[in-house]
């Protein structure tokens, strides 16, 4: 399998290119603030042919560009129902302060083709088999989206801003729920396999395997632990 990925943007949102191999169809995963060249760039250096922008969550660091990207290769976009709305009113979902703060400088709506992902659902796009786990908590339409693993190859896990390297994402903003963040982790992270890596919307690449012996969340989620708010570690993402 083929990854190429940037961190686009203000917010550094990390923005994956996957392919079964180089100069194949590919999906666009989160083209995120001031994503579209970075985009137009890899598709360019690795002859790569979009057939889908797959949305982990409706935050605008992670849709910002969803709208020029499908544009210029017309493609659809997947993302969950409960986050759809987001994309034409953005603000709503950051709160008035950080929504004002934040949008004047953007332009948002609606791509033309606009897809539904459902939960436990399997996406068969560009040669690829992605199976979409809905993760609510950091928003109530996150999802993330993960490939089995094949000969020589580990399984990978898009996990949005569900799980990072060393932390979870933040539970602050509308919709947010730190007791289903949790929840999310426990049943959409723990079962998988120690060599599955995760390629999370910000920050560095890391796997299940580290995470679970290292992440205080990942390991509160294991004990059943309650909200996340009772650790002390930083949470990110927007």
């Amino acid at each position: 399998m083929f990854v190429a990925g940037f961190p686009a943007g203000a917010w550094g949102t990390n923005c994956y290119l996957v392919a079964p191999a180089a100069g194949e169809e590919c999906v666009i995963v989160d083209p995120g603030h001031e994503a579209a060249s970075g985009v137009e760039e890899l598709i360019r250096e690795h002859r790569l042919k979009p057939v889908a922008v797959l949305l982990t969550h409706g935050h605008i660091d992670h849709i910002a560009s969803v709208v020029p990207v499908c544009g210029a290769t017309g493609v659809p976009a997947w993302i969950h129902p409960e986050d759809r709305y987001m994309m034409a009113d953005p603000e709503k979902a950051l709160g008035r302060s950080l929504g004002q703060q934040l949008m004047g400088s953007l332009t948002v709506g609606e791509p033309d083709d606009v897809r539904e992902l459902t939960d436990g659902s399997v996406l068969d796009l560009a040669g690829l088999q992605l199976t979409v786990d809905h993760a609510p908590g950091h928003t109530k339409g996150s999802v993330t989206f993960r490939t089995p693993a094949a000969e020589d190859i580990p399984p990978v896990l898009f996990s949005g801003d569900l799980l990072f390297a060393g932390s979870i994402g933040r539970t602050d903003l509308p919709g947010g729920d730190s007791g289903a963040i949790m929840r999310s982790l426990a049943r959409v992270c723990l079962p998988l396999d120690d060599a599955t890596v995760v390629l999370s919307g910000h920050g560095s690449q890391t796997t299940i395997g580290r995470e679970r012996a290292t992440n205080p969340y990942l390991q509160q989620a294991a004990r059943g632990g309650g909200p996340a708010e009772s650790t002390a570690f930083p949470r990110r993402g927007m």
